[in-house]
């Protein structure tokens, strides 16, 4: 149930008909919702199942829902997950601690191609993207390489004033492959001297260069690996949703029998009370299926109830898409448990 606005119809005496737009509150029945991210705004469409002077039971309306905007939202069922997010988002000093401290964003660059990313703590946004085509070097002319190379980095520190707001950004991450990195900083703070930029002399500290093996924008996650990196955005929700993924990974390399994926064999290993941390992607808690939906629930409930850490990934995020890619469960485990398959096959060769 929310405020909004309608146009209606209407007939004055003479049997002349025109229009207005009137602000009025709908109950809606939701059907179908729609976020764009870089509005930050949430339509949500559905069917009138209210009295209402100017909207006719069962029509069909869109409500844009946005920040500081009153709404009231019923369910049959509140699932301690979707109850848990609600209280952190109404928290007000979470939200003094996301407006103050944790935001950071990213350029992750290569020669002719540029990402410029904020990362937030539920998703990353992708502000900018910079492509130029940069020709070859020629042996003994290298003008025409040098100008497009120049045109290029140009775009970028436009793109980074045009898009980062310093007042709220912690951090800003510039990850390249080879030298590109350190060639553009150059630049940009040479160029901002000649200019007396002030915004970007004055926020030169905020900027830290890393690795990563292109400037595709899932290389971000390669850049928030780096220990440099870690060590300045420890306090933030992506460096430790990256943190605990590379966790993940590393026990699957060395210790497989305590890293364990997809939701049978998490379910089986959370049986067994040796869940020490799940990773969880937070789509699966918006499946279609009801029933699968629980299910998920029950699996995080059960495992906070046996003293295990739960990591709740944006999927938004690049750590939470590569964490869907592995089904969007995983857990590290307190101790070895058999392999699921080797028992599956133990039961099946004990019935032949």
């Amino acid at each position: 149930r929310a405020s909004t606005i309608r146009k209606v119809q209407t007939e004055s005496s003479t049997g002349s008909v025109g229009s207005n737009r009137i602000r009025t509150t709908l109950t809606l029945c939701v059907e179908a919702i729609d976020f764009d991210s870089q509005a930050c705004q949430l339509r949500v469409k559905g069917t009138n199942i209210q009295e209402n002077e100017y909207v006719k039971m069962g029509a069909y309306h869109t409500i844009e829902l946005e920040p500081n905007r009153q709404f009231t939202l019923a369910k049959k069922q509140w699932d301690s997950v979707v109850l848990e997010r609600i209280e952190q988002a109404c928290d007000p000093a979470w939200s003094a601690d996301v407006a103050g401290r944790v935001f950071f964003s990213a350029v992750v660059m290569q020669e002719g191609l540029a990402h410029v990313c904020l990362v937030t703590p539920s998703m990353t946004l992708t502000r900018a993207k910079v492509e130029v085509n940069i020709p070859r070097k020629r042996k003994g002319n290298c003008s025409q390489h040098d100008r497009a190379l120049e045109r290029f980095y140009e775009q970028v520190v436009q793109a980074i004033q045009r898009h980062i707001n310093f007042e709220v950004v912690k951090c800003v991450l510039v990850a390249s492959p080879g030298f590109v990195r350190e060639q553009f900083c150059d630049y940009m703070f040479q160029r901002a001297v000649k200019t007396d930029n002030r915004l970007l002399l004055e926020n030169k500290s905020k900027f830290l260069q890393v690795h990563s093996s292109s400037g595709h924008k899932y290389a971000l996650k390669e850049a928030l690996c780096d220990p440099t990196v870690t060590s300045r955005l420890s306090d933030t929700k992506a460096a430790s949703e990256v943190r605990a993924l590379d966790d993940f990974y590393k026990m699957l390399q060395h210790e497989p029998d305590r890293a364990f994926y997809g939701l049978k064999h998490v379910e089986k290993a959370n049986e067994a009370m040796a869940i020490d941390t799940l990773l969880i992607s937070d789509e699966l808690f918006r499946h279609q299926d009801v029933a699968t939906r629980a299910r998920y629930v029950k699996l995080v409930d059960s495992v906070r109830e046996n003293m295990g850490t739960v990591r709740i990934f944006s999927s938004l995020h690049v750590s939470g898409e590569q964490l869907s890619q592995l089904t969007g469960v995983a857990a590290i485990l307190r101790f070895p448990v058999a392999e699921l398959s080797d028992q599956e096959d133990e039961s099946s060769s004990e019935e032949d």
